[in-house]
């Protein structure tokens, strides 16, 4: 058996392990999906195959109907084959990765991995998905040879999303396995946390307590529902969903199944009683109000508003609006730490329960180091890729100040671990300390600090910061960065990564540096997005002062940098990832090619601020539907330029890499990264082969013109669309604009035009879109809300 795994079984269909499924077929794994024949079966149907795999077929139509979607690309599925216990385990001497994910119950999984090592082959590695359960206890009673290649693989749901994967290795687990094991969740795109074998691991530990410990000091302090999510969210560096949005969407059953695995399954821990569920959440699981899935449980839809449980009457109420000084304070402070600080050192109730819980939840988790997990690092990395926090405690810890911190938890009857006050009291004043280059972490088993390991595949740019040698060029918006190897990479840091004048100026720039000094050039960054658009601050500003001629030239000058970039002399390779819209959409697709973040959300959104794409967008999508048939005068335009009007007069925006190819803001030979953190390694590499393959840039384009009567077509579509109440008349007007430039203007059908013809078109669209009212309202709209106005 090679290296690679290639074939995999996943055994039980139900959400998670369709889920696991899907995720290894877009990885490209072929995935034997398996569950229980399903009971009752008519006598027909117990010799009826396809009803037999019943199950497991319906665990692969799930996943295809799953929001958000579980595949990559939908046609993965074809990789998946579905089988049952009975008829199919026999499959599984062929495969290189069984992974169980049935039912959380001990006596099952031991039945079922007791036929699974009677029916692997000697080299598969054998796995469960389980949540908390000891692997040492699955395993028990299993061959020795089964037990050396027996692991936990414990993925987050939605497996495609949640970046978490925790490794847990049982008492005889081969040490080359585990590690062979690690590598393939990496290629996953996977952040690897290693956890032992204790009740519910790494991130549900701490994430569970940390939860209980907000619901009992709800209960202790007298607040609402409401109240705590309003504080223990964004303000603390949580996700929107706080702590109880949060249970209502991972339902609120499976916390209380944690936690009472917590319960039963820790005698020894200190905060053992925390773990004891408040009457009312039991109730709300005894009468069915799991969460969203049960349409009601901290939370419930009526109407079109959101109603909180009261507590003490168990009913639904309105929610009033939640105004805290503290909270309010530090709604504006962009970065996690500074904002938590801020908070917890507040004087209000909502600063003092954000510290009340902060210190629990720092205490406690403290005190699981070598418990759970041998490290820091491995505990704040469950937390921030398992639960979403932007920092895991101990990076909290030290944002907050870890000698004020613990002076202050002593003072109020805190218990703080020994190791942590000694820690202090012998200079070590943080967790972690070094600039990004040498950055460290302080290990517990040496009591000193210790280098983070590093990814030889991941290229930090701010860590290439730190060498002045590495900036070329910086700027407010912008800089450019050696990669070494003679790969030049332009890096956007503007807020949100939006284009303005730096970033236009720096994209001229760094063409001639590349062409002059390098082989290659690579645009990505290290922020959250690749980019958010274009600066609309700056176009709004201007058309309110009718200042047609600066927003002309602004518009002009983006498209000559980008044709500039599009005819570079060395091979120039985008490395979007995440947001990728309008403006910054269309500096990936003027690249000769991308390398891009499966979970790359790419769309020429320019129609939802009331104008359409002028920075070559419309350009490229013309190209990319009709350059291939250009010549073939047989072929019928319509369906092609169709494809590229629906995408810009729409907004499309692609829900991953894959079906940015199918809307060919990417195109066909474009690379797909499933790891973010290998994404700019892969990137260079792609422009550094392309630059030793003898790379040559493109030709000027000729293209087609589909013709006035096809943009007449194009625009009876959208009147339809607004007549039948799927559109208002503002954005048939805009969807008008779109085909008049797509379609070549008021030319005949089979004209060539040239590229330039297509940009002045273009450019002309915007620039009269922006002179109207209804534009200005959209962009006005965004800015202020955030949100687009169908006006």
């Amino acid at each position: 058996m090679s290296e690679r795994f290639e074939t995999a079984a996943v055994l039980g269909a139900g959400v998670m392990g369709a889920g696991i499924a899907a995720h290894l077929a877009g990885a490209g794994i072929k995935t034997h999906l398996m569950d229980i024949v399903p009971p009752k079966l008519s006598d027909a149907e117990k010799k009826d195959p396809r009803a037999r795999n019943g199950l497991a077929e319906a665990g692969i139509a799930g996943a295809l109907k799953m929001k958000p979607a579980a595949f990559y690309d939908p046609d993965a599925a074809r990789l998946l084959v579905p089988g049952n216990f009975e008829d199919h385990l026999d499959r599984l001497r062929e495969c290189d990765l069984v992974v169980e994910a049935v039912v959380e119950r001990l006596d099952i999984k031991k039945s079922l991995f007791a036929k699974v090592a009677a029916a692997v082959g000697p080299k598969t590695v054998v796995a469960s998905n389980t949540s908390g359960l000891s692997i040492a206890a699955i395993g028990e009673g299993l061959p020795e040879d089964v037990q050396r290649r027996l692991l936990v693989m414990h993925f987050f749901n939605p497996v495609r999303y949640m970046r978490l994967l925790e490794l847990v290795s049982g008492p005889k687990t081969d040490p080359a396995v585990f590690a062979r094991v690690a590598r393939l969740g990496e290629d996953l795109g996977k952040g690897i946390v290693y956890g032992k074998d204790t009740p519910n691991f790494v991130a549900n530990r701490i994430g569970v307590h940390a939860f209980m410990a907000t619901i009992h000091a709800m209960l202790e302090d007298g607040l609402t529902i409401e109240e705590v999510d309003a504080i223990v969210g964004q303000p603390m560096g949580r996700p929107r969903t706080a702590a109880f949005g949060l249970g209502d969407l991972v339902g609120i059953d499976t916390f209380v199944h944690v936690a009472n695995n917590c319960y039963d399954s820790l005698p020894n821990d200190e905060a053992r009683d925390l773990f004891k569920m408040p009457p009312f959440v039991l109730e709300l699981v005894k009468s069915g109000r799991t969460g969203r899935k049960a349409k009601a449980g901290f939370f419930k839809k009526v109407g079109n508003e959101i109603h909180v449980l009261d507590v003490k009457t168990l009913e639904y109420r309105p929610q009033p609006k939640v105004r805290f000084e503290s909270t309010g304070a530090v709604r504006k402070i962009e970065d996690a730490g500074e904002r938590l600080k801020a908070l917890v050192n507040g004087s209000d109730k909502a600063a003092k329960f954000a510290w009340k819980v902060t210190a629990s939840s720092l205490c406690y988790t403290a005190n699981r180091l070598g418990e759970i997990a041998d490290d820091v690092l491995n505990i704040d990395r469950a937390m921030r890729w398992g639960f979403n926090w932007d920092q895991g405690p101990f990076e909290a810890w030290d944002a907050i100040g870890v000698p004020e911190s613990v002076e202050r938890m002593t003072k109020e009857g805190f218990k703080v671990p020994r190791w942590v006050t000694e820690m202090v009291d012998k200079g070590q004043k943080s967790f972690y300390d070094g600039a990004p280059s040498a950055r460290r972490y302080y290990d517990l088993a040496t009591r000193k600090p210790a280098p983070i390991p590093q990814d030889p595949r991941q290229l930090s740019l701010a860590v290439l910061h730190d060498d002045p040698k590495r900036v070329i060029k910086d700027s407010f918006g912008a800089s450019l960065v050696d990669l070494g190897d003679g790969c030049l990479c332009l890096e956007v840091h503007t807020k949100m990564n939006t284009i303005d004048d730096d970033v236009i100026k720096m994209l001229d720039v760094a063409v001639d540096e590349a062409e002059t000094n390098h082989q290659a050039l690579v645009i990505g960054n290290d922020g959250a997005h690749f980019g958010a658009g274009a600066n609309i601050m700056m176009v709004l500003m201007a058309a309110k002062q009718k200042q047609w001629e600066q927003i002309d030239k602004i518009v002009a000058g983006l498209q000559q940098a980008l044709q500039k970039v599009r005819y570079a002399k060395v091979p120039v390779v985008a490395a979007p990832f995440q947001f990728t819209f309008g403006g910054c959409a269309e500096i990936a697709m003027s690249c000769h090619a991308c390398e891009a973040f499966a979970e790359t959300y790419m769309g020429l959104v320019e129609a939802g601020v009331g104008v359409l794409p002028a920075g070559t967008g419309c350009t490229r999508q013309v190209e990319r539907w009709t350059a291939d048939v250009a010549k073939l005068d047989s072929v019928d335009l319509l369906p092609l330029i169709a494809e590229a009007f629906m995408n810009i007069a729409t907004a499309r925006v692609s829900t991953g890499g894959e079906e940015a190819k199918r809307y060919r803001y990417l195109a066909r030979g474009d690379g797909i990264t499933l790891n973010r953190d290998r994404l700019l390694f892969h990137a260079k590499q792609r422009a550094l082969g392309m630059a030793k393959a003898g790379f040559r840039p493109p030709r000027p384009l000729v293209l087609r013109a589909a013709g006035y009567d096809v943009g007449r077509t194009l625009m009876s579509s959208a009147w339809g669309m607004a007549e039948g109440g799927f559109a208002t008349a503002y954005d048939a007007h805009i969807a008008n604009k779109v085909a008049h430039v797509l379609c070549g203007g008021n030319v005949a059908k089979n004209t060539e035009l040239g590229e330039q013809h297509y940009l002045d078109l273009e450019r002309e669209a915007f620039l009269s879109l922006c002179g109207e009212e209804k534009t200005q309202a959209r962009i006005e709209h965004m800015l202020t809300t955030g949100k687009p106005l169908r006006n």
